[in-house]
C-alpha cells in the first residue's frame, strides 16, 4: 500500500478506491447512507436488505435506499476497509442461503466515532446560537 493522504469517503464514492485509505480523519465528513449503514452496523452484522430495513425504519421512512444505492455504497464501505464480510449465522428456515452478512470494522467504529463527534459540535454551536432548541429545555 502507498503512503497515506488524505482522501474524503464523499470523494471516494464519487471517484473510487484509492489506496490512501487509512487515515480517519481523512474520510469525514460521511454522506447520509454511509453514516446510517454505520449506525446500523454497531449493533451487529446484518444482511444487505436488513441495513435497508432498519435505516428505513429509524429515519421514519426519510431514507429509502434501492439496492444499487445499497450495495453500491457496501462494496466501497468493503473497499475502503470500513466494512467486512462477516461470516453467516446459522440459518433459520426461512433464511436465503445467497445473503451474504456484513460488520462494521475497528477502522470503520472509529471513523464513525469522529463523526458522531463532529455532528455534535455542530448541534451544540447551533443551540449556542440559539437555532436550534435544547430538547432538555423543550
Amino acid at each position: 500500500m502507498g503512503p497515506l493522504c488524505p482522501i474524503h469517503l464523499a470523494h471516494y464514492i464519487r471517484d473510487g478506491y484509492s489506496d490512501c485509505m487509512r487515515d480517519p480523519h481523512a474520510q469525514l465528513p460521511l454522506t447520509p447512507v454511509v453514516l446510517h449503514i454505520l449506525l446500523t452496523l454497531a449493533e451487529g452484522a446484518r444482511h444487505g436488505y436488513a441495513i435497508a430495513q432498519e435505516i428505513e425504519q429509524t429515519t421514519a421512512g426519510q431514507i429509502h435506499m434501492g439496492p444499487g444505492t445499497l450495495y453500491g455504497s457496501i462494496q466501497r464501505m468493503l473497499s475502503s476497509a470500513l466494512l467486512e464480510e462477516a461470516p453467516t449465522p446459522r440459518r433459520t428456515t426461512d433464511d436465503d442461503a445467497r445473503r451474504r452478512y456484513y460488520r462494521m470494522t475497528a477502522f470503520g467504529r472509529s471513523v464513525l466515532e469522529l463523526e458522531l463527534e463532529r455532528l455534535s459540535r455542530i448541534v451544540r454551536s447551533a443551540q449556542a446560537k440559539r437555532v436550534l432548541r435544547d430538547p432538555g429545555l423543550a
